[in-house]
């Protein structure tokens, strides 16, 4: 083995380690759900790659059909049609398939939504903008470029703690003044166009003292829609940045307790959740990569200890 040998091998290890800390990035991930009981579309579809906002935005204009929905004036005249968009910030891609400490009723509604829908596409794995942008942010400017040349979105209103800067926006304090507000489109006469309707989790969001939680601000939205007779599509994001906040934040506090508390009987348990994966898969890495750093410490070794002569003595003749 030369240096050479030595070196790619040092470099394995090297990019081996690199990719322990993936089981941290899946707590900078937050999921993304869209559905729809008046698009006709894919259903039940599951896009299990990392996306960026953007990448999301087309996703959903192409796959979810929210070009036609929000681009298409014939589809506007037929009937008022809404666009939802609730930014949130409770939940983590890992609170999708494991035990969670979040909102439990939020959690329900995107799956049955996701499942009873005849329209829906789930996307787990969201990350944050690159441009530290926000992302209610970066996804509209994305649905305005995807309807150019078109009639677009006329009317955008932003609920809640929106950080979007523009004059054309619609702005309105919580839930209630969104209420007023949609019943003013119902009477309106067909413009032609589809209105895109942002609701970020947080701030006057919350001022009701009847919501708690994204799960009842949805659940009340849904319902104010559907006793208007309104045609509707919803799209939630969870900020991939605020819920890893909370999660780096409450996540090891909670389980730290949930576990002081459970005492023995956490020692009879065979369920493995989405940490104790994480936990296992790293450890797994860790130890082999010990086994191989050994090994290679071994070889280097042996190798300075092989002593050769630096010369030799000729025969002497009989």
């Amino acid at each position: 083995m030369g240096i050479y040998g030595v070196m790619s091998l040092v470099a394995a290890l090297l990019a081996f380690a690199a990719q322990l800390p993936y089981g941290f990035a899946l707590s900078s991930l937050a999921p993304a759900f869209l559905w729809s009981h008046d698009l006709s579309g894919v259903k039940g579809i599951v896009d299990y790659r990392v996306v960026s906002p953007r990448d999301l935005a087309k996703s959903v204009m192409t796959e979810g059909g929210w070009s036609k929905y929000l681009c298409s004036e014939e589809a506007a005249q037929q009937s008022q049609k809404i666009a939802f968009l609730f930014i949130g910030k409770e939940l983590n891609s890992m609170d999708i398939t494991g035990p969670s400490y979040t909102d439990q009723d939020l959690v329900n509604l995107l799956k049955d939504a996701f499942s009873n829908s005849n329209s829906s596409v789930a996307f787990p794995y969201l990350t944050a903008p690159e441009d530290n942008a926000p992302v209610e942010k970066s996804l509209i400017s994305e649905f305005g470029d995807g309807c150019q040349h078109k009639s677009g979105v006329n009317r955008i209103a932003l609920v809640g703690s929106c950080h979007v800067e523009g004059e054309t926006f619609v702005r309105l304090s919580d839930v209630h003044a969104l209420g007023g507000y949609l019943n003013s489109r119902t009477r309106n006469v067909m413009d032609g166009s589809s209105d895109l309707i942002v609701l970020c989790s947080g701030g006057p969001t919350h001022a009701s003292s009847e919501l708690h939680s994204e799960g009842s601000i949805l659940s009340q939205l849904i319902e104010m829609v559907n006793q208007l007779g309104m045609k509707y599509t919803v799209l939630y994001v969870s900020d991939p940045y605020r819920s890893s906040t909370r999660f780096i934040s409450q996540r090891g506090i909670e389980r730290f307790l949930a576990e002081s508390t459970i005492g023995n009987l956490s020692s009879n348990s065979t369920t493995c959740d989405a940490i104790c994966q994480t936990k296992a898969s790293l450890l797994e890495g860790l130890l082999v990569g010990i086994v191989l750093l050994i090994i290679l410490i071994s070889g280097l070794c042996c190798m300075m200890g092989i002593d050769t002569p630096t010369r030799f003595e000729t025969p002497q003749d009989s």
